[in-house]
């Protein structure tokens, strides 16, 4: 069994490494951010040490035999419904989210090794998350600046002349396009085209030349 100073210990160490990984998200204005983050660590180290402890006073009785880690294993899988719930699917077709859901389940794992006493690969698991988060952000973008495609999204009415629209898109023929889709609802046509390497006064001027069309209600463009 595990001593009340050593449950202190452990709850303690889960909470303040899961605050070092909610503060991260926090700064962005994550809903998910140092508390959500907190109370996922120390919900899974005490769940952890029950596993691990909880039974003790039964074991070896009557011939009882219980596997520790049933319980712990259960957390990974249940902390995919609050990573759901952090993941937003957007307007546009844009999904935002999963670095907070993946570290909800990172600090859910980091949790699991406190409570089971493991605290040097707890401590080495949030550095190393911190690293991911925080520290590659400024490598990430800009390499994800250098290959991501931009993506010009029009909605239009049901009058539009879908030809005539298309030969405005498709005639750049310095415009590298990777993709180009139309779709249609109820209220009207979608059209979605994504570019490769395109540079801002380039769709600007793809841009001037459709804003002035009655036929188009919107344009989305994500860079």
């Amino acid at each position: 069994m595990l001593s009340w100073s050593e449950i202190i210990i452990r709850l303690s160490i889960a909470s303040l490494l899961g605050a070092l990984i909610g503060l991260e998200r926090e700064r962005k204005d994550w809903s998910a951010g140092m508390r959500t983050h907190m109370m996922v660590c120390v919900g899974s180290c005490l769940i952890m040490m029950v596993s691990a402890f909880g039974f003790s006073d039964i074991l070896g009785t009557d011939h009882v035999e219980l596997d520790p880690s049933r319980i712990a294993a259960q957390v990974i899988t249940g902390i995919g419904f609050i990573g759901a719930g952090t993941i937003l699917f957007l307007k546009q077709g844009a999904i935002r989210g999963l670095t907070t859901a993946s570290g909800l389940w990172t600090v859910a794992a980091i949790g699991l090794a406190v409570g089971g006493g493991m605290y040097f690969a707890g401590g080495a698991a949030t550095v190393i998350a911190l690293i991911i988060l925080w520290a590659l952000q400024p490598l990430e973008r800009i390499y994800s600046k250098k290959f991501k495609h931009k993506t010009l999204r029009i909605v239009t009415t049901l009058n539009v002349n879908n030809v005539e629209l298309t030969k405005k898109l498709l005639n750049h023929g310095e415009l590298k396009i990777q993709t180009f889709t139309i779709d249609r609802d109820e209220e009207g046509f979608v059209f979605q085209v994504k570019f490769d390497n395109l540079d801002i006064p380039d769709m600007d001027v793809i841009i001037n030349g459709l804003k002035n069309d009655p036929a188009i209600k919107e344009i989305y463009w994500t860079q």
